[in-house]
């Protein structure tokens, strides 16, 4: 009996459907986002394990604005509702909405992190940093890796527009933009799932 040996650089067969590079950007763009859902999953375990580990020190009942929180969620909800308007006008080849709605994207996302910025500096100088509890740690770590990756986000559109500006809709723009909207829903899940559990139940509930 013997055994045909299969190497990668081997011809296909006549008639094989090859991958076409959308649909492997798009397999490892998804796996991409099963990665990063592991990671938050994670963070969100680690945050409830240590949510009483207060040392002492505040916790999140004396620490979280229900204003400050609210506002962020709709800033970034609206943003998601922005970024799915354009995507939908980039399906139609719609150049003047594609862009408006990305740059409301990007406007949206960018107030969120001032907002999210304010917030950590406001309770560093309260005495509440990452260093004060375990607690504080894991929140800190917790949301600010979700603040790094919509700032990761905003950096990525920026280089989008810039590129759209200048070319158009070529097949590349169009596949990134399908990424980066994935991307950003994708965030946008998780902050629902971090508002509720740590701003909601973890704060008032």
């Amino acid at each position: 009996m013997s055994v045909e040996a299969v190497t990668v650089d081997a011809y296909p067969e006549e008639g094989a459907v090859l991958p076409t590079r959308q649909h492997v950007t798009g397999f490892g763009f998804y796996v991409y986002l099963l990665s990063d859902g592991i990671l938050f999953a994670a963070l969100f375990a680690a945050f409830a394990v240590l949510h009483g580990a207060t040392d002492g020190g505040p916790d999140s009942h004396a620490l979280f604005s229900a204003r400050n929180a609210f506002i962020e969620t709709a800033c970034l909800l609206t943003s998601s509702f922005t970024c799915g308007i354009a995507m939908l006008a980039c399906d139609r080849r719609n150049r003047f909405v594609t862009l408006v709605g990305f740059l409301l994207t990007g406007v949206l996302g960018a107030m969120f992190l001032t907002l999210e910025v304010r917030e950590f500096s406001d309770l560093i100088a309260r005495g509440a940093g990452p260093d004060r509890s375990a607690f504080l740690s894991s929140f800190f770590t917790l949301v600010s890796t979700h603040g790094i990756h919509v700032t990761c986000g905003l950096l990525w559109l920026t280089v989008l527009l810039v590129q759209f500006l200048g070319r158009g809709f070529t097949p590349a723009i169009t596949r990134r933009f399908l990424c980066f909207s994935l991307f950003w829903h994708v965030l946008d899940i998780v902050w629902i799932a971090l508002f509720t559990f740590v701003y909601l139940i973890g704060g008032y509930l």
